[in-house]
């Protein structure tokens, strides 16, 4: 089966096309793959993330995730700061 590895980082996007047996799962595709993989943070195959015994379809794509580059709370928090500056009062 065919699975695409792909590493997208801010600065730039990596894929490599595997062909990988039935059965293969995702810790097969990370093993089988020459993208680096410092910084990796988790995976995900189709925007849900994984673990590394996930089962993997011909077609999938792994997805190399990088870490946050910033704290969802503390984002949420400015946003509804924001927010609260723009209405009328």
């Amino acid at each position: 089966m065919r699975v695409q590895v792909v590493r997208a980082w801010p600065e730039r996007f990596e894929a490599e096309e595997l062909e990988l047996p039935a059965g293969a799962t995702v810790d097969d595709a990370l093993r089988a793959t020459r993208l680096p993989r410092e910084g990796v943070a988790g995976v995900a195959v189709h925007g849900m993330r994984v673990r590394g015994d996930a089962p993997l379809a011909d077609g999938d794509r792994v997805e190399l995730l990088g870490p946050l580059l910033a704290d969802p709370k503390e984002s949420r928090r400015r946003r509804a700061q924001a927010q609260a500056g723009r209405r009328p009062r």
